[in-house]
């Protein structure tokens, strides 16, 4: 699976990881992700990502 790095901070999302402080369990594909999913850094949208 892809990682995605967010254009505003650097976080990265990856999947192996997923986002459990956020309710996203390890190995949730960032395709997969809701809509509403923010980086938990910044709190920047799906759509400023990138894939790494």
């Amino acid at each position: 699976m892809d990682r995605y790095v967010c254009n505003l901070c650097g976080y990265v999302y990856d999947p192996a990881d997923g986002d459990p402080d956020n309710g996203i369990k390890p190995g949730t594909a960032f395709e997969d992700l809701p809509e509403d999913w923010t980086c938990p850094i910044c709190g920047a949208g799906k759509e400023d990502f990138d894939k790494e």
